[in-house]
Formats: structure tokens, C-alpha cells, sequence
């Protein structure tokens, strides 16, 4: 089977989501980034009533720092309000495809009722690869545009 015939055909699902944080809009800025500390991600995402509603970042946390935001707000004021997502369903080359042309590093993956089931990673995407392309990843030099200064030989 052809590398471009599985990103068509195997789903999201093969491309090792992550398991996900999830808090509520009312969730304060502060306990938000508590539970990012003790999960060690760089993500969490909002949720009413089991449905996604946001998304919040490293990104964004470095944006309030810079800003000198109250921590003591709710998550709701500062997160990203309906993320673009990927259904469980989905392909890998689809999800690869909107990381790419939107520039994110993580996608959240939600199921028909748009509730969250994990997040799609650029990592997970590059471990999908290296399990396709192992040879290649594996043998490249550690600067691949090395050239030495002076030939080698006689």
C-alpha cells in the first residue's frame, strides 16, 4: 500500500492524538494554567455543556504575559472561541492539510456532537511519518546541507 494512498484512508486516529484537558468557560485564567502545569501540555481546551467552544495555548499565554492580563479572569475572555477541528473520522492527510494551510500546532479532534476526544499534534504527525518513512528519517545526516571545507583524500 502506497504512502498516499494512507493518508487518505487511515484516520486521525493513526497519527497518535494526544489525551486532552478540558475546563469549562468559567475556569479562571490561573487554574487553567495550573492543570497545563500538572498535565505537562501546552494546551487546554473549553468546553459548555460537552461541547468544544475554545481553545487555549502556549501561544496565548505568552500574549497575556506580554499584555499584563489578570490571571483571575475567566478562561472564556482570552481563549480562541470555536477552533478549527478534525473529526475522528477524518484523514490524516485532511488534518495534516488544515495544520498546514492555518499554521496550527494542534488540532482538536471531536466526535459528531463536537465533543472533545483528544488533540492532533504536529509530534504525533511527525511519529506517524517516521513510522512510514523510517529509512529516511532515521538516515539523515545531522546537517543535511553539510559540505566540507576541504576535500577528503589524497
Amino acid at each position: 500500500m502506497s504512502f498516499e494512498l494512507n493518508l487518505r484512508t487511515e484516520t486521525v486516529q493513526h497519527a497518535n492524538p494526544a489525551e486532552v484537558v478540558v475546563v469549562t468557560s468559567q475556569t479562571t485564567v490561573r487554574v487553567a494554567l495550573q492543570r497545563m502545569k500538572e498535565a505537562n501540555t501546552g494546551n487546554i481546551l473549553i468546553s459548555e455543556n460537552e461541547r468544544l467552544i475554545g481553545i487555549f495555548t502556549e501561544r496565548d499565554v505568552l500574549k497575556l504575559l506580554t499584555a499584563d492580563t489578570e490571571l483571575d479572569q475567566p478562561i472564556e475572555q482570552v481563549m480562541v472561541r470555536n477552533p478549527v477541528t478534525v473529526s475522528a473520522s477524518d484523514s490524516v492527510g485532511k488534518a495534516i492539510s488544515k495544520m498546514s494551510n492555518g499554521g496550527y500546532r494542534r488540532v482538536p479532534v471531536v466526535d459528531e456532537k463536537g465533543r472533545a476526544l483528544s488533540i492532533l499534534k504536529v509530534s504525533g504527525i511527525l511519529r506517524y511519518l517516521v513510522e512510514h518513512f523510517p529509512d529516511v528519517v532515521y538516515t539523515l545526516p545531522p546537517e543535511p546541507h553539510y559540505r566540507p571545507k576541504s576535500r577528503e583524500g589524497a
